[in-house]
């Protein structure tokens, strides 16, 4: 049978001056531990602890799920879900109305001989004339796509440009573009199929 020794005091008898006294009550003081005394290496725990795990309530490092709590798609979009890759998308079968302004970024181009505009890339692009340039049919086209393209005149003016077949003017006659130096010009467009633009020209604004 083991014994049992009650004491209030224990005393360090190989000649040291530690001792340690036990509370009459049983209850221990609040202690403090110094910062970052105890760290990841002094827990006992099974796998392994990384930026991509986290310690459990059973005492195991576990790697998070891929699952989420969830993504609800609200008025005027699509998608959602609960697991794996979960992706929300603007609604565009149904009417939308928007609450703010919305607006797309103005793409410059590269002043060349030929230039083709990549609709795919914006709606409205820019572009500032040091060649005499033929403005090519331009790829990515889709029916509806609207915009505008500002083209400027650099500092030597007397620039010229020219269109490829799927730009149609009115009357079937391409504008002269403005030659003054620093002249802007603006031609608005509407891809009506992938074959023709509907564009006007609005010439000499600055």
């Amino acid at each position: 049978m083991a014994s049992l020794v009650k004491t209030n005091k224990i005393a360090n008898t190989g000649g040291g001056a530690t001792e340690i006294t036990i509370p009459t009550d049983g209850l221990w003081p609040n202690t403090t531990i110094a910062t970052d005394a105890i760290g990841v290496a002094n827990l006992s725990a099974t796998g392994t602890a990384s930026a991509a795990t986290y310690l459990r309530g059973d005492n195991s490092w576990a790697v998070v799920a891929g699952d989420i709590e969830g993504v609800t798609a609200g008025t005027g979009l699509s998608g959602g879900g609960t697991s794996g890759t979960v992706s929300v998308a603007l609604d565009t079968a149904n009417a939308n109305t928007w609450t703010a302004g919305q607006r797309g970024e103005i793409t410059a181009l590269t002043s060349a001989t030929t230039i083709t505009p990549d609709f795919a890339d914006s709606n409205h692009f820019s572009v500032t004339l040091a060649h005499n340039a033929t403005f090519a049919n331009p790829s990515n086209l889709t029916a509806g796509q609207t915009g505008s393209i500002f083209i400027t005149q650099d500092g030597t003016g007397s620039r010229t440009g020219s269109w490829g077949s799927y730009w149609d003017f009115a009357a079937g006659t391409a504008p002269t573009l403005t030659t003054t130096a620093a002249a802007v010009d603006r031609i608005d467009y509407v891809v009506r199929s992938t074959t023709s633009i509907h564009a006007v020209a609005t010439l000499a604004l600055s």
